[in-house]
């Protein structure tokens, strides 16, 4: 962002993405946790249900018919079937009304508390993307177990090499903040777990500024919900190498 467009940058709300599968435990307490967190404007929370079969979009339905048609607030969308993290945060893009975007994974490792240190050098006009570091300040967040640990040294080790000059601690991180310009102007291909390094490339490719703050991160097993496998492993390692690349 260059001085005039600092001057000419006032933020009015940012959009929070939550991309949901199977997630019925958790939905409520995560859209209630990003509605109570202050965040200095206000916000936009659009949930993707992503063909959830848990009783997720019962849930869902609750909420909406809760808070009744005049809710601006709150957006939800359902898709039939189960397409993946990417798909429904490309779904999620169309419906964005804010100046700066966010995404909210649907369940509770991550804290919505740490909004305000993401966003607010984007807010101020300082960064174009934020990415929020598990990494800065600790050696393996709360939760993680090895081998997750393992690969997220290894993607974000490989990250470094492959984009000299950018600084990277943590690739897979959740928690990618935007000004919303800046990532609807990327032609995302993503269909699953490959949304982070698609986009981690783009960003470092690209003319943004870019940076990360440290997050608190408390992880949860396979058995709790955790949905990233090995195959997604390896297409992350592929997607990073292919976008370097790809013209």
């Amino acid at each position: 962002m260059n001085d005039t467009q600092k001057k000419d940058w006032n933020p009015q709300k940012l959009s929070v993405i939550i991309p949901c599968f199977n997630e019925v435990e958790n939905i409520e307490d995560v859209i209630s946790a990003v509605e109570a967190v202050d965040v200095g404007i206000p916000k936009e929370i659009i949930v993707i249900d992503d063909g959830s079969q848990d009783g997720t979009v019962k849930v869902l339905k609750e909420i909406h018919e809760e808070r009744g048609s005049g809710d601006d607030l709150l957006t939800i969308h359902y898709s039939m079937l189960n397409f993946g993290k990417g798909t429904a945060i490309r779904i999620g893009l169309k419906y964005i009304t804010g100046d700066i975007v966010i995404i909210q994974d649907a369940d509770m490792e991550y804290d919505p508390n740490d909004y305000p240190k993401i966003i607010n050098p984007i807010i101020r006009g300082e960064k174009d993307v934020v990415y929020g570091s598990r990494f800065l300040g600790k050696s393996r967040p709360k939760g993680m177990k090895s081998a997750n640990w393992m690969f997220n040294k290894i993607i974000s080790a490989l990250t470094r090499f492959l984009y000299p000059g950018r600084k990277l601690t943590d690739e897979a991180t959740c928690y990618k903040a935007f000004r919303s310009d800046v990532i609807l102007n990327m032609e995302l291909k993503c269909e699953r777990f490959e949304f982070c390094p698609e986009v981690t490339a783009k960003v470092l490719k690209g003319p943004y500024s870019f940076m990360e703050v440290p997050i608190s991160y408390e992880g949860r097993s396979v058995e709790e919900g955790k949905k990233i496998g090995w195959r997604d492993a390896v297409e992350a390692i592929w997607t990073l190498v292919k976008y370097r690349f790809k013209k």
